[in-house]
């Protein structure tokens, strides 16, 4: 599992780079302001379908019920509801598309009302809404194709796929957005429409794959196919868990559309950042664990199952613990280097590195419950994901309201890592009760060897960001060297530390690892 964890993680690395990418050339181009923030909220609506119909539920019940089929059908069934499916959803997505086209403006002023005190940003933002929400349609179908070649065994193609969205973001949306201002459209307009191009690329950049695994394409529709039935059956408390999670989104973006003008900019620009080590862990180990756990609940080993969640939480506490430390203590410069440039200001870099502070404190939860959440899939059992998805919704309204007036935006970023833990919290409580409990005295042992690393890599990087904070102001090339020795230097030192201490998972890796190369 790590070895398909490190697969997707390479994958997920380029993808997340190149959205790095992506998200410098929107700091450079349009800074923190009127542009962006309207960007940041028409993409928001088509991405909370997208998580709500799409990607999120959709993937999660597709790979399970594919998994059944494909150990216990024959092919020809297998790829039957494979081609059902695809073509109920292109219809079902279409349709919701097309209906939120046509109310693009009333889901603005929802999500936004107070864009309409700013002279022209909710039209611009309506606009922008009506031009993505195709990309709906062709991230879910993507989702779908990538549940299919994961449980074939095929991880790299699917992760790398979102590699393509973000060479389509930038490289069409930047041609747009130099082209189209000399015909009298924003610049904006561009992006958005470089949006489009990215989501269709992710789509057709996994199909070559696909057919390699045997994928036949049977054109037809069955609503009475009893596996599409069980994905739906599966689908409707994972949509009701993930609205709570929309729910939050919604809530959150119209807190910060009430900050000041900037606040959702800086907010995104932080969250991208957390973003990184969210799907280099996180998500890998969550996409790894899915068909693997899917395969012991088949055959009702709930021993292995056991095993498989202790282990894939250690490794990735392991790794989110260091990252979030790493995070809050190299904050302003990595901002700094990345993306005042351009538009994007001094008091940008400050804003967004003390709101990625506090985001990078729910790393650790954030990550953990992405292992959580397909292991009650894997168990046919929803609702408890979806009880925490809405004691999530509460507790971050509850925590907002308390802290918006003092805090203003970095309110909402506190309160995203506080629910995330209570979250974390109330999933693996109720998990340990469901699975009969499980070797938390391992889980325990990994941690403290963790903290006991993490815990002397933040005293070298503390004294060694001081010595280098001449280095960290400086040139371009001094920042970036500086950073990445840091980056080195911290990373070399908890390696060591760890492997000294005999983290049971690290050491399994190295071994392996040294084994290959002899």
């Amino acid at each position: 599992m790590a070895k398909s964890a490190g697969t997707v993680g390479i994958a997920v690395m380029c993808s997340r780079v190149l959205g790095l990418v992506r998200e410098q050339i929107f700091a450079a181009m349009f800074g923190a302001g009127f542009a962006y923030d309207s960007f940041v909220v028409a993409f928001r609506i088509p991405n909370l379908l997208r998580d709500l119909f799409g990607e999120g539920a959709l993937s999660a019940a597709f790979v399970t019920i594919f998994s059944r089929y494909d150990s216990g059908r024959t092919q020809e069934e297998t790829w039957r509801l494979a081609s059902n499916v695809l073509v109920f959803f292109t219809i079902l997505l279409s349709l919701v598309t097309i209906l939120g086209i046509f109310m693009a403006g009333p889901l603005v002023s929802l999500l936004a009302p107070d864009f309409a005190k700013v002279d022209g940003k909710t039209e611009l933002t309506a606009t922008l809404t009506m031009i993505m929400l195709p990309f709906l349609v062709f991230i879910s179908l993507a989702a779908v194709v990538m549940g299919m070649l994961n449980t074939k065994g095929r991880f790299f193609v699917p992760a790398m796929a979102s590699s393509f969205f973000n060479l389509g973001s930038i490289v069409g949306g930047v041609s747009l957005a130099w082209i189209l201002p000399r015909y009298g459209y924003p610049a904006i307009i561009g992006m958005a429409i470089g949006t489009l191009i990215g989501g269709i690329l992710q789509l057709g950049v996994q199909l070559p794959a696909l057919l390699k695994t045997g994928f036949k394409f049977f054109p037809h529709l069955n609503l009475r196919d009893p596996g599409l039935h069980s994905i739906l059956r599966l689908m409707i408390p994972a949509t009701i868990g993930l609205s709570a999670t929309q729910i939050n989104i919604f809530v959150n973006t119209s807190f910060a559309a009430s900050c000041a003008e900037g606040s959702v900019s800086w907010l995104n620009y932080a969250f991208r950042l957390v973003q990184l080590p969210i799907g280099l862990f996180g998500v890998a180990f969550s996409i790894a664990i899915m068909p693997v756990m899917a395969r012991h609940a088949a055959k009702k080993d709930i021993n292995a199952m056991r095993d498989t969640l202790v282990s894939s939480l250690t490794m990735v506490f392991c790794l989110t613990i260091p990252a979030t430390t790493g995070l809050i203590l190299l904050s302003e410069p990595i901002i700094r280097l990345i993306f005042e440039h351009g538009a994007f200001t001094a008091l940008d870099t400050v804003a967004t590195a003390q709101t990625l502070t506090l985001y990078a404190a729910g790393l650790m939860a954030y990550s953990a419950n992405k292992i959580l959440v397909p292991v009650f899939y894997a168990l046919d059992n929803t609702k408890y994901p979806v009880i925490a998805s809405f004691l999530a919704v509460l507790a971050n309204i509850i925590i907002i309201n308390l802290t918006i007036t003092a805090f203003q935006h970095l309110a909402i970023a506190l309160s995203t890592s506080c629910t995330m833990f209570l979250n974390f919290l109330f999933l693996s409580a109720i998990l340990y009760w469901k699975m009969g409990g499980y070797p938390l005295a391992a889980l325990f042992r990994g941690l403290l060897k963790i903290f006991i690393a993490t815990l002397c890599m933040s005293l070298l990087l503390f004294f060694a960001r001081m010595m280098l904070a001449g280095l960290l102001t400086g040139s371009l090339v001094q920042q970036l060297l500086a950073v990445l020795f840091l980056i080195c230097l911290a990373a070399g030192l908890y390696t060591v530390i760890l492997h000294w201490l005999k983290l049971s998972e690290l050491t399994e890796i190295v071994d392996r690892v040294r084994v290959r190369f002899r």
